[in-house]
Order: C-alpha cells, then sequence, then structure tokens
C-alpha cells in the first residue's frame, strides 16, 4: 500500500501492546500515509480536528479498531470477502482504518455530506485501496436502510458519533444480514442508555450483547462498545423516513409493526 513508515512517525510499540493487535508494516505505513492524507486534505475540507499525535493515533485509529480485536486476532482468521458499512463515515473513520486493518474485507463507507465523501474517495485512492473493496454511498443512512443491494446485505455495521443509540440502531440493524452484527461506539454509558438501547432494539428484532468498556490510552477517556444481533427480520417499516428516526427515535413502550 504504502512505502516503509518514518519511525518518527510512528506511534510507540506500547500503543499496540496495549490494543491487543500490531499492525505489519504494510498496515502501519498505510496508516501513517492515512494521517498524511488527511494533514493534505483537512485544509480543504475540515474532515476532523483530530490529525496529530494522540489525536489520530489514539482518539481516530485505536477508538476504531479496539472493538474488533477479537476478530483481528481470531485464531481461525478474518473470513474473506467480510462486507462491512460504515454508516456517516464523516473523514473515513471507522472505515477506512478498518480497511486497512482487515485487508480482506469489502467496505463500504456512506456519508450524506458530498465533499467529504470525495475527500475520503481520494483519501482511499492514495492509500490504494482498490474501487473492489471499497464502496462509497453519498447518501442518506434511511436510504440506505431501504436499497435493495444494501438492506440485509453486510456481515458488520457500525456508526461512530452519529446520533444517539436508538436513532443508530435504527440506521444498522435493517442493513445486516441474518448472521450479522452492528457495532455501536459510544462515550459514556449508563442504565438508562441501556434501557432506551433495549426498547429500540426489541422493535427492530434484535438484541444487545453485553457491553464493552474500554479506557483509551493516554488518558483519552471512557469508550463504550455496543453489538446487536438479529433475532428475527427486521420490520419493512424501518428505517423510517429520512429524518423520521432523529427527530421521533424509537422508544420505550414502542410496539413493533405487525406485534
Amino acid at each position: 500500500m504504502a512505502a516503509s513508515p518514518d519511525p518518527r512517525a510512528t506511534p510507540e510499540a506500547d500503543l499496540w501492546q496495549a490494543l491487543g493487535w500490531t499492525p505489519d508494516d504494510g498496515q502501519l505505513a498505510a496508516l501513517v500515509a492515512l494521517q498524511e492524507q488527511l494533514r493534505l486534505w483537512n485544509g480543504r475540507v475540515n474532515l476532523t480536528r483530530l490529525v496529530e499525535g494522540d489525536d489520530f493515533w489514539v482518539a481516530q485509529v485505536f477508538d476504531s479498531l479496539w472493538p474488533w480485536v477479537p476478530l483481528l486476532t481470531s485464531p481461525g482468521g478474518v473470513p474473506d470477502g467480510l462486507e462491512l458499512i460504515d454508516v456517516g463515515t464523516g473523514g473515513g473513520f471507522p472505515g477506512l482504518a478498518l480497511a486497512i486493518a482487515l485487508p480482506t474485507a469489502r467496505v463500504t463507507l456512506v456519508d450524506s455530506v458530498g465533499r467529504k465523501l470525495e475527500a475520503v474517495r481520494a483519501m482511499a485512492r492514495s492509500l490504494g485501496l482498490q474501487e473492489g473493496r471499497l464502496r462509497l454511498r453519498c447518501e442518506r443512512v434511511e436510504r440506505t436502510g431501504r436499497s435493495p443491494d444494501c438492506r440485509g446485505r453486510f456481515d458488520r455495521a457500525m456508526a461512530r458519533a452519529v446520533a444517539s443509540a436508538p436513532v443508530v440502531a435504527e440506521y444498522l440493524v435493517p442493513l445486516l444480514k441474518p448472521e450479522g452484527l452492528a457495532l455501536l461506539y459510544r462515550g459514556q454509558w449508563g442504565a438508562d442508555d441501556q434501557r432506551d438501547l433495549e426498547a429500540a432494539v426489541g422493535v427492530l428484532r434484535a438484541t444487545v450483547d453485553p457491553v464493552q468498556r474500554r479506557d483509551l490510552p493516554a488518558g483519552r477517556g471512557v469508550r463504550h462498545g455496543l453489538w446487536l444481533r438479529p433475532a428475527g427480520r427486521c420490520p419493512a417499516a424501518y428505517p423510517r423516513a429520512v429524518g423520521v428516526p432523529q427527530k421521533t427515535p424509537i422508544a420505550p413502550g414502542a410496539i413493533p409493526p405487525g406485534a
């Protein structure tokens, strides 16, 4: 993907020890190149403020990858052709980090802001991520979830810093294969958050795995990962029309269509 990285531009080895997964030389070079691309494009498009030092290596790369370490280190290896979708990718995270970490996966990046997605496309091209491995969709995710070529098609769906948990669940669950998983990246998480999410996924006919908690290195805060599993076919009514999930999130006491 890229030439060997300058050691001065890479994080200390203890970052990877803390993560529990270490990139190979090509992956590390690609992550360094991604940082350079962010610097280049950030001045044009204002993709993210998290570009330098720990802002990039901890708050972007580490935070994108930590929930995936069990898959990255699986004794059986990562299945070929795994289909991932990153909803609300913004400046390309976590999607581009995962495309680098999972070189046999196919990754779809969705964002409604065209100028950001074009910057991400240019960054991906510079990194050598082939078109066959990376797809970009410029649209609202409610439309993605109703599109025949996306609904029920993905092994993993994810969203980071997009909306409240019930809203994100409504975005992601319709995208999953019957055996798929959806990941919600969250910061703080409490009992009320858990209750609201469980109410929403019940309507969507999914379940919530036990919450994962992680302290980021360098004092960058606490993160939580919520994995959702389909427990049946997601009702055809979801996702609702563009804007409705955020305006009226699925609430406790909601009745699934057809119940």
